[in-house]
């Protein structure tokens, strides 16, 4: 898995608003529009939040005519949850070599 990936899915992930974005649409597919009705921003600060998500591969887009759905693609999560899982893993084995070499 690629580190790139990984900070940019971090990246995206850094701003709450984002987060609270991506919840609501893998709950359920939603336009901007939909979306900036449920929060105290504008349409247009939406849409960059889901620019940036789209950006870092957590969003795909699929357009209706007019609208642009967006739809969650979990994909870079699993790798970012990969990458923290094997960082994690090397300190377990860090801390289990300390903590023997103390006894």
């Amino acid at each position: 898995m690629a580190t790139d990936s990984a900070g940019a899915v971090f990246g995206a992930l850094a701003d709450p608003t984002r987060r609270q974005l991506l919840s609501a649409i893998a709950i359920q597919p939603a336009t901007a529009t939909e979306l900036a009705i449920e929060l105290p921003i504008s349409r247009q600060a939406v849409v960059r939040h889901l620019s940036a998500l789209s950006e870092a591969g957590l969003l795909e887009r699929e357009r209706s005519g007019r609208d642009v759905r967006y739809r969650v693609t979990p994909a870079p999560l699993n790798d970012a949850v990969s990458w923290m899982a094997d960082v994690g893993g090397q300190w377990d084995r860090r801390l289990a070599a300390l903590s023997a070499a103390l006894r």
